[in-house]
């Protein structure tokens, strides 16, 4: 069930109503049964590995609880996380690992017997098997108090807001949630309403809108070169964000709806001054995730420098390895651990070189310096995360260059055959780029607070006013045939 859909529009009201009718104590098990139906409507059968996910975790909590002795405390920790894994690499990995086994084999002459299975990856896989994980491993570290009610813990992991895509919450923040009762109130229900419209705005009008283009031109490299690219490039940018960020609004405001709070997803990312803001403001949820759980546990930067760097560049590897089986991930992943390392070994200089030249006293000629620098680096990135494989990759890279002149005064001029030509009419085009400048004009007013409290404080008349021209704009340039799935599904 997708959120764009119209099926999702008449669950939410149901689930909610109910939710808010029922005496507290049943409330838990209704939205447990509500979030299996939201799963199981795309494949029912997947929700068993679900199910086994709660088991499992559920079951080392317990046991490592019950445990006197460390070291068999960190066995059952250790059964927890190894055997989620193991789910989690049978139906995710196999088949990449498999190829890359059989691939290396024939290089040296050899053959190798390649097993394969035909399973589709189970949505949402990822993120509840590092939700389930980040609970057995703070009870194992005692930051968190064993769940014993199987039902509720189920919930945690079920819980369908954010099942499919996040924001992947820590049990010290979602479980205690659902111990508390939330009466019905009418404002905070508009308010979550109010983030579902936004979230619903950047996927459906801008970020289905951007696929068009971007998926012409990224399904068929060998037709594009010059200044196609740059455009397919930046348009994905925004497309993946207006389609990951919408998810999490969506997701947050729904939770919001029912009183629950969920952890913030992003953060204006593509006005961050350097790699390392970017990925404080970009999944916030994932990347604090491997923070606390694989960055800090190998020691983070309180090790020789060396080491240090290497914490760094693994950490990103490893995020790249967790959005996908595919090399392109991998080169995504290693090239944002590069970053990182070559950030952190020239901060002190260029920190040096602005104080010796005297560039802070040109503070947002600088910052604007550094925001477009970072937000080069990024696309050059997403090449490799959207690229299909990576030799079209590399392609659109050394394509760049050519008939970049002719190409770039297509686009400008709004050739109409340049346009069709990628997929898109000049219309739509325009639109893209005039809903794209609207969002990051609305995230430049949030930089110290919310439009939605920014809104509240403005008279009546006019907050119903901008109300209704934005569901208008929702309504008319909103893209509505077949609704597209989310890309964060496919992680």
């Amino acid at each position: 069930m997708l959120f764009n859909s119209i099926q999702y529009f008449i669950f939410l009201p149901i689930v909610a109503i109910l939710y808010f009718i029922l005496p507290f104590r049943f409330r838990w098990f209704w939205l447990l049964l509500s979030s299996f139906y939201f799963y199981m409507a795309w494949r029912a059968e997947y929700a068993v590995l679900m199910v086994a996910a709660v088991l499992i975790n559920y079951t080392a909590g317990i046991m490592i609880s019950r445990s006197e002795k460390k070291g068999l405390k960190k066995f059952y920790m250790l059964f927890g996380v190894c055997a989620s894994f193991l789910i989690l690499f049978v139906f995710k990995y196999f088949n990449f690992i498999n190829a890359l086994i059989a691939s290396l084999f024939a290089r040296f002459g050899f053959d190798f017997p390649v097993f394969s299975h035909s399973l589709l990856l189970p949505v949402g896989i990822s993120f509840y098997t590092f939700q389930t994980l980040s609970y057995t491993i703070d009870v194992y570290r005692g930051r968190e108090k064993t769940e014993k009610h199987l039902g509720v813990f189920a919930l945690y992991v079920t819980f369908f807001p954010q099942l499919v895509a996040g924001p992947i919450e820590r049990s010290t923040n979602l479980l205690p949630q659902f111990f508390r009762k939330n009466n019905f109130d009418l404002q905070r229900c508009l308010d979550g309403g109010k983030l579902i419209l936004w979230g619903l705005f950047k996927k459906i009008v801008i970020a289905d809108r951007l696929a068009v283009l971007v998926n012409t031109v990224f399904n068929n490299t060998s037709d594009y070169s010059g200044f196609q690219f740059v455009t397919a490039i930046v348009f994905f940018a925004f497309q993946i964000y207006c389609d990951f960020s919408g998810y999490s609004d969506i997701a947050i405001g729904t939770a919001q709806i029912m009183g629950y709070k969920l952890m913030d997803n992003f953060n204006r990312p593509y006005f961050s001054k350097s790699i390392s803001e970017f990925w404080k403001r970009w999944h916030i949820s994932l990347s604090t995730w491997f923070r606390d759980y694989l960055y800090i546990p190998l020691g983070g930067s309180r090790v020789s420098v060396p080491k240090w760097y290497f914490n760094l560049f693994f950490t990103f590897l490893v995020s790249g390895i967790w959005h996908g089986a595919n090399t392109t991930f991998v080169i995504w992943g290693a090239l944002n651990g590069f970053y990182m390392v070559a950030e952190t070994f020239l901060s002190k200089r260029v920190r040096s070189f602005e104080l010796r030249h005297k560039l802070t006293k040109h503070k947002t000629l600088l910052n604007a310096t550094k925001i477009t620098f970072t937000f080069f680096l990024v696309l050059f990135a997403w090449i490799f995360f959207r690229a299909n494989t990576l030799s079209d990759a590399f392609y659109v890279i050394s394509k760049i260059p050519h008939d970049f002149k002719r190409t770039f005064a297509e686009i400008v001029s709004l050739d109409e055959s340049a346009m069709k030509k990628m997929g898109m009419e000049r219309i739509d085009f325009v639109i893209s780029i005039a809903v794209i400048i609207f969002m990051e004009g609305v995230h430049l007013l949030q930089r110290h607070r919310g439009i939605r409290t920014m809104l509240k404080e403005k008279p009546a008349v006019l907050r119903y006013a901008v109300y209704a021209i934005f569901i208008f704009g929702l309504i008319v340039f909103g893209t509505y045939i077949n609704p597209a799935s989310f890309i964060y599904f496919q992680f």
